[in-house]
């Protein structure tokens, strides 16, 4: 099943959740201009985690609060 598929299904914010973060770890580059990426640093280190968890909760939290 495709997240667009379990959206459309109309799930639950918990079960998307679970679908998103169940996946196996992979890596990934992108390109993000310097001051951006050193202030999402600087955030994440405010509560306590690095930049890549950071960005992976931003990223999970636009797409499970995100509606149809």
């Amino acid at each position: 099943m495709d997240y667009s598929e379990l959206v459309d299904a109309g799930a639950t914010k918990k079960q998307k959740q679970e679908f998103l973060t169940d996946g196996e770890m992979m890596i990934a580059t992108i390109r993000i201009p310097k001051n951006l990426k050193d202030a999402a640093t600087e955030e994440g280190n405010l509560i306590g985690i690095g930049f890549s968890a950071y960005a992976r909760m931003c990223l999970l939290e636009a797409l499970v609060s995100k509606t149809k």
